[in-house]
């Protein structure tokens, strides 16, 4: 039986790889996906309310995904 934290883990890549291979889908069909997705990322944060709320990193891991998006295409 997984703990909790790889159970975490495996959630969260599974989720990426469905939205990263969203987001390649959608742009091939519908261009301005990905620069609709970047012009919004103003207003992503971190909703934490400790010490580890960190804005800028959550964006930077948002850009980081949409640069993959536009690298990597649809195969």
């Amino acid at each position: 039986m997984s703990d909790d934290a790889t159970q975490t883990r495996q959630r969260e890549i599974a989720t990426e790889h469905l939205l990263f291979k969203l987001m390649e889908y959608v742009e091939a069909r519908h261009a301005g996906l990905l620069d609709f997705m970047e012009q919004s990322l103003d207003h992503l944060g971190d909703p934490a309310t400790d010490g580890t709320k960190d804005d800028e990193a959550v964006r930077k891991i948002a850009k980081g995904m949409i640069a993959g998006a536009r690298k990597q295409g649809v195969n």
